[in-house]
């Protein structure tokens, strides 16, 4: 009889195949941001990619002396989500530079590296651009430049509809009032993605095909999605039950801003979140209940990176709570 050390169960899975999957997973939507938002999309984020594999191959070449990981595709995963929570404007293209040194040099190579982080790489580099430079990480492109033009309205362009509710709620308005105004595209626009945000978040469809592709090849499980998404639906909908005209919809509340980025991609890392089934739904639910309660309450119009965060730092004491079942037991 062999006597060997364990895990004794095998696939064939590897961290490379499950980082291009995820990469894979990420074409519909960069497809659809180039299509609103034109070439600078692109060039957001070719440059937010390559500076990531470059920063964490010299990382790991000139200071930590291992053999370099870039080919697995986990540093352009983090450039690509890293472009996805920008704007696709020009003023980023160097910005962004500065985001991937953060990301990759301080948010994931500070700790070891891949499966070593406590935070999402991406999004740390993300809160800090908008600390640092938060006029360029709020300064929003035309949307619909290359879109057909029955669907377009220009003005539509230059903030938010997260943006332009909370400015609104402050001086008094309605949220009818708000929601029936020039500036606020109709849900259907806003299902397509035919509005201001950050160049990855905008597409609700083009988000869940990728979603739906990771899980049919079981990258991710259903538990983060849907405790995120579902605690924000139902979180929203009993505070606009209760006021609907200082409180936004629970449909419009998740199709706007990255609620549905985040869900499907950034709160599903396996790195930074709890393995037991138990834990994932907990950890969604805190990510869903704390970004409507900075959306609402906090002073940015958006939550989503924040609340993250601030699981992700839960996540060691979610796993020593919520165990796993011990094999056979």
């Amino acid at each position: 009889m062999n006597i060997s050390g364990s895990p004794h169960v095998h696939s064939d899975e590897s961290t490379k195949k499950i980082m291009w999957r995820v990469n894979l997973a990420l074409v519909p939507a960069l497809l659809v941001a180039i299509a609103y938002f034109g070439v600078n999309a692109l060039l957001v984020s070719l440059i937010s990619v390559a500076a990531c594999v470059l920063f964490q191959w010299l990382i790991e070449k000139f200071i930590m002396k291992v053999p370099t990981t870039i080919w697995d595709g986990s540093a352009i995963v983090t450039g690509l989500l890293l472009a996805f929570n920008v704007p696709a404007t020009a003023d980023m293209l160097w910005i962004v530079v500065i985001g991937a040194l953060v990301a990759i040099g301080v948010g994931k190579m500070t700790f070891g590296g891949l499966g070593r982080n406590p935070f999402n790489p991406a999004l740390v580099g993300r809160v800090f651009l908008l600390i640092s430079f938060p006029v360029q990480m709020t300064t929003w492109p035309k949307v619909g430049a290359w879109f057909p033009t029955h669907l377009m309205t220009d003005a539509n362009s230059g903030a938010t509809p997260l943006g332009i509710i909370k400015e609104g709620v402050k001086s008094g308005q309605s949220i009818s009032d708000i929601m029936s105004s020039a500036d606020m595209p109709s849900l259907m626009q806003i299902f397509l993605g035919h509005m201001g945000g950050s160049m990855g978040e905008i597409s609700a469809i083009a988000i869940l095909l990728g979603a739906i592709y990771l899980l049919c090849r079981k990258v991710i499980s259903w538990h983060i999605p849907v405790a995120f998404i579902g605690t924000a639906f139902v979180f929203s909908g009993i505070l606009w039950l209760v006021n609907p005209e200082h409180y936004l919809d629970p449909l419009t509340t998740i199709l706007t801003g990255g609620i549905m980025l985040g869900a499907c991609f950034m709160a599903t890392d396996m790195v930074t979140s709890p393995m037991a089934k138990s834990g994932q739904l907990i950890f969604g639910f805190g990510c869903g209940l704390l970004t409507i309660v900075i959306r609402n309450w906090g002073a940015y119009p958006e939550g989503v990176s924040f609340a993250i965060l601030i699981m992700n730092s839960i996540t060691p004491l979610l796993n020593r709570w919520c165990k796993p079942q011990r094999f056979a037991e």
